[in-house]
């Protein structure tokens, strides 16, 4: 976050673009806002995007707030999908604050694979990674928390 008051609040106010190439794609990182008070400038993001990057946080009453009937969780991915984003990845977050249970990670799927595919999207299609931003873990490189997550594969039909 680079503006003064996101740095003091602890969240993003405004989008953010990050620009990288790799040998076949050349890809732009829109970091959009979570909180609710920035909903413009998450839909100003969104609508430039071509996959989403959800985060969740597997805290104890973070997940279920974000789940709940009126969360933003559940607001974000309605908007990703209204805006035209077919690609979405979840990013289960804060895993080390959840003592990278299994457990606590098949419960999130499961709650939300049901919201999700109510939205349009299909969860099969869906990768879920568990992550500690906090810790880096599982983010760039496999982490050693979870012996239990065994990667996510694209479940294609007709081959």
């Amino acid at each position: 976050d680079k503006l003064k008051a996101e740095r003091e609040r602890g969240i993003t106010i405004d989008i953010a673009l990050w620009k990288f190439e790799t040998n076949e794609y050349n890809v732009t990182v829109i970091d959009a806002p979570g909180h609710r008070d920035f909903i413009k400038n998450m839909i100003t993001g969104t609508s430039q995007a071509d996959c989403a990057i959800l985060i969740i946080a597997a805290g104890t009453g973070e997940f279920e707030a974000g789940i709940s009937k009126d969360g933003q969780t559940r607001e974000h991915a309605l908007l990703a999908f209204t805006l035209g984003v077919k690609q979405f990845i979840v990013a289960i977050n804060k895993m080390d604050t959840a003592k990278w249970s299994e457990a606590r990670y098949k419960e999130i799927i499961k709650e939300t694979s049901n919201f999700i595919k109510k939205v349009g999207y299909n969860p099969k299609e869906v990768p879920f990674v568990p992550i500690s931003g906090f810790n880096g873990d599982n983010m760039l490189e496999e982490t050693t928390n979870a012996s239990w997550y065994k990667g996510w594969e694209k479940e294609v039909k007709g081959v």
